[in-house]
């Protein structure tokens, strides 16, 4: 048996001993290369933001308008107008199944785009002025659940 015909058993490449010679394959330089601060002891890799101050690199929290802003799904008259036809009451359960709005949202309000001919009852979030006006015109009633404040 000799040197060469030894299996090497159980090391770990990470862990051997640098700057021992050239004999070891991590002499001189011991891996680090040539010059610059990463061959020099004490060297430790700066931040990716180590520039930027620190009320810069902290998260932004606390409030934000898009969360507590409320929004509506318009309908106008003439979606209501075809609705009409079969219905003599409107509010979200039936817009719902006609499709006209999912069930996510919440808040409805009533536009004054198009025209309306019959008399029905508008259960809704909010009303337009013109659509206030066209309902009551038309002989119609309407039901608002969120006050105009």
């Amino acid at each position: 048996m000799k040197l060469h015909n030894l299996i090497r058993v159980g090391t770990n490449r990470s862990t051997r001993r640098r700057g021992r010679g050239q004999g070891s394959g991590l002499g001189g330089t011991a891996g680090r290369g040539h010059k610059g601060g990463k061959a020099r002891s004490g060297y430790s890799p700066a931040p990716c933001c180590c520039g930027i101050p620190y009320y810069r690199r902290l998260p932004i929290r606390g409030f934000n308008h898009s969360v507590s802003k409320v929004r509506f799904v318009g309908i106008n008259l003439d979606v209501l107008e075809e609705l009409a036809e079969s219905h003599v009451a409107i509010d979200r359960d039936v817009l719902i199944e006609a499709g006209v709005i999912k069930e996510r949202e919440r808040l409805i309000k009533v536009l004054g785009n198009g025209k309306l001919t019959k008399a029905i009852k508008v259960i809704a979030d909010k009303f337009s002025e013109a659509a206030k006006q066209k309902i009551e015109a038309a002989g119609g009633s309407m039901v608002e659940s969120i006050s105009n404040g």
